[in-house]
């Protein structure tokens, strides 16, 4: 817990006291720390587990178990590439690959940047438009290898229109 700021602390408890009268409270607290934090790291789960009496071990299991925790820091950009049935026959490995390869991260990284995370999801029920790919909850159908490049291009060009739009260097 030393690397928490005493602030992160107290809104870490704060959430977790709002559902203290619930009969299951671990997967509204875990989310609105998630959302809160973009991640949820050891020292976290041992203060959840503190002030709910849940064991770390099952607050462990639960955020490792469910693919929209993450134990570590995402990138500005989340690419998840589908590698459902659909998506894979259609070429969804090889769209991944070449994600990889471009951002010179494997899947579950970041970039160095902080930009981009890269992630292999199973099914996300897009399976008419495979392969898919989402970013940030943004899905990207039929994508191809060749496109691939260019979808990473879009990303920085959004960055750059915000910080134009923030009056410059200043973001």
């Amino acid at each position: 817990m030393g690397h928490l700021k005493t602030e992160a602390v107290e809104k870490i408890r704060e959430i977790c006291g709002r559902y203290r009268d619930e009969n299951t409270p671990l997967m509204m607290i875990l989310s609105d720390i998630q959302n809160e934090y973009g991640y949820i790291p050891l020292e976290v789960q041992e203060i959840v587990s503190e002030e709910t009496g849940i064991s770390v071990a099952e607050i462990y299991g639960v955020v490792t178990f469910y693919s929209f925790f993450s134990l570590t820091p995402k990138g500005r950009f989340v690419i998840g590439c589908c590698l459902g049935t659909a998506c894979y026959v259609k070429g969804a490995q090889q769209v991944i690959d070449k994600f990889s390869e471009e951002l010179k991260i494997k899947p579950g990284e970041t970039t160095e940047d902080g930009m981009f995370t890269l992630d292999a999801l199973r099914c996300i029920g897009a399976c008419g438009i495979a392969p898919a790919v989402s970013i940030n909850g943004k899905v990207y159908p039929k994508m191809t290898v060749s496109q691939v490049r260019e979808v990473i291009a879009q990303q920085y060009l959004i960055v750059e229109k915000e910080k134009e739009a923030m009056g410059g260097d200043h973001a």
